[in-house]
């Protein structure tokens, strides 16, 4: 009876605490296997939560006036799971387990009745950055800074592109390094309403 009893109170507590933050234990079991290799999951248009879009500006024009007549040469759809926006607007912090998806588009451009407009046309590839605060990684080179890093190609999505982060991907996050890597700027949802 005490015996019973005791494993129902520690069932109990496991269950309350995993309650406690809802989705993040499971991100590393489903998207992150044993050695650290993340995956990309699949579902994430349709049930995961919009943070925000980037536009990239074309390179190959001269600043000028002009140059706005050319459209995007890229769009960058952000993508997170619907609890770690929750917890970021309580805690100011994205969770152990956070995964953030950065959609990275081919674009289409033509002169509309609002003007020259830039959309989306095709996938090129994805970004993916998953919140690590416990270091379970520090050995594969994919994981550090409290992020694991990793870049996947459209005609290969089962397939990580990354071999070290700190090579291929902290340059482009240096001036974000004091929101935790992250230009939170981009992502006005994050804002507590």
């Amino acid at each position: 009876m005490i015996r019973t009893l005791a494993v129902s109170l520690l069932v109990g507590a496991f269950a309350l605490n995993a309650n406690a933050n809802p989705g993040v234990a499971e991100t590393y079991s489903k998207w992150v296997d044993k050695d650290g290799i993340i995956s990309l999951p699949l579902e994430y248009r349709r049930s995961w939560a919009f943070l925000g879009t980037w536009s990239i500006a074309r390179e190959d024009v001269e600043a000028s006036a002009e140059a706005s007549n050319h459209g995007a040469a890229g769009l960058h759809n952000v993508y997170t799971q619907p609890e770690a926006i929750n917890a970021y607007r309580k805690t100011g912090r994205f969770p152990d387990g956070t995964m953030i998806i950065k959609e990275l588009l081919k674009t289409g451009t033509d002169s509309m009745t609002t003007g020259i407009v830039s959309w989306g046309t095709s996938v090129e590839g994805w970004f993916v950055m998953v919140k690590d605060r416990h270091r379970r990684f520090s050995d594969n080179p994919i994981w550090g800074d409290g992020w694991g890093w990793v870049l996947i190609n459209a005609d290969a999505p089962a397939t990580v592109v990354t071999t070290n982060y700190k090579t291929e991907c902290t340059g482009c996050h240096i001036p974000a390094r004091g929101s935790d890597w992250i230009y939170v700027e981009g992502y006005p949802v994050l804002n507590a309403d």
